[in-house]
């Protein structure tokens, strides 16, 4: 990763959220063996990105009255994926599919999850 998370910090945003930052530190994890990437923080999210976002990654319970996990990833790919782990997959523009993977703990980022993020990041270009 380079660079400082822009507009806020990663710690206040998972602030009162500590499985969610862990949840966060193992997206992480995962993204430095891609590579380098840029981190944003801003208001409703913490996003990664190269030159487009690939991984998002926000709390639900910002937004939801009974949220199903603490922490939700969203991986943008540039195809639409059929997994039963997918709580949600939207198209919200012609070369992107995003894809809501609800997280409740880092060991559920196996090497399929792996996987989808090093898609979404050589994608991101």
């Amino acid at each position: 990763m380079v660079g400082d998370p822009v507009g806020g910090t990663v710690e206040g945003f998972f602030t009162g959220h500590p499985g969610a930052e862990a949840v966060y530190q193992a997206v992480r994890d995962l993204v430095a063996a891609c590579g380098p990437c840029e981190v944003w923080v801003g208001r409703s999210q913490v996003a990664l990105r190269r030159r487009r976002g690939f991984a998002y990654l926000w709390l639900p319970g910002r937004w939801l009255a009974h949220p199903a996990s603490d922490v939700v990833l969203s991986i943008a790919l540039p195809r639409e994926l059929a997994s039963p782990r997918f709580k949600q997959v939207a198209h919200p523009a012609p070369r992107v599919w995003m894809h809501h993977l609800e997280v409740h703990h880092p060991a559920d980022l196996d090497g399929e999850v792996a996987g989808w993020i090093e898609e979404a990041y050589r994608s991101a270009g």
